[in-house]
């Protein structure tokens, strides 16, 4: 995927896909209580988990800053087709139930048209499958990096772009055993503090569509000192 990546502003997205590279090894796909947020701190804020609630459809269960910033609310809890102009949404719906099946990874290549306080706005969007506690496909990591001007909030997408690759897992190795909190090298600057708990979904049943208010909801505080 990394080759529709070569942006600098998109290097978040090269960041999470190789952590998730890494977690997965020569499996399909690594687990998603793996998934440890102190390993990616430099892509919490344009990450996000969805759910598949129904064929086509996923609902993000955690979401960073930025996507909150690019709808201009809270964004837990809402279809990840809203970032999608309607356009656009069925070719989506399409990729995720290709990401969950077969199983696959996937690239996108987003636009925004300008408008009215709505300047031209590029954006680059990575989907990675993981197991669910239940060893179903039901999960995804992603994260989504616009470049530019976001203007008026909120902004939509149509897809330009799309890049679906297939997993396959090497069974002529053995397992790679992974340990579910990775090693981060430490900086020479005094890192910032991530909370363990920035990834956890809250483990209720996902029935209402009004999102639990004490859901984890990431925002990441950068610090110059």
């Amino acid at each position: 995927m990394t080759q529709h990546l070569s942006h600098k502003a998109f290097t978040p997205l090269a960041q999470l896909e190789t952590y998730w590279e890494t977690l997965r090894g020569n499996r399909l796909m690594p687990n998603r209580s793996e998934i440890d947020p102190r390993g990616i701190e430099q892509t919490l804020e344009y990450s996000f988990i969805v759910e598949r609630i129904a064929p086509g459809i996923a609902r993000l269960r955690i979401a960073g800053s930025h996507l909150s910033d690019l709808m201009g609310m809270e964004v837990r809890g809402m279809p990840l087709t809203s970032f999608i102009t309607p356009g656009s949404r069925r070719q989506v719906s399409d990729i995720l139930e290709e990401v969950f099946e077969k199983p696959a990874t996937c690239s996108l290549e987003l636009h925004s048209s300008q408008g009215v306080n709505l300047p031209a706005l590029e954006a680059r969007m990575i989907l990675m499958p993981l197991k669910s506690d239940l060893g179903d496909v039901s999960r995804v990591l992603g994260a989504l990096v616009s470049v530019g001007d976001m203007g008026r909030s909120p902004r939509r997408f149509d897809v330009t772009r799309a890049s679906v690759r297939p997993i396959v897992a090497d069974a002529g190795l053995a397992p790679t055993i992974k340990s579910s909190k990775p090693v981060v090298k430490t900086p020479i600057k005094t890192p910032v503090k991530t909370p363990e708990h920035a990834f956890r979904e809250t483990p209720a049943p996902f029935k209402s569509e009004t999102p639990r208010s004490h859901a984890p909801y990431l925002r990441l505080v950068k610090s110059d000192d």
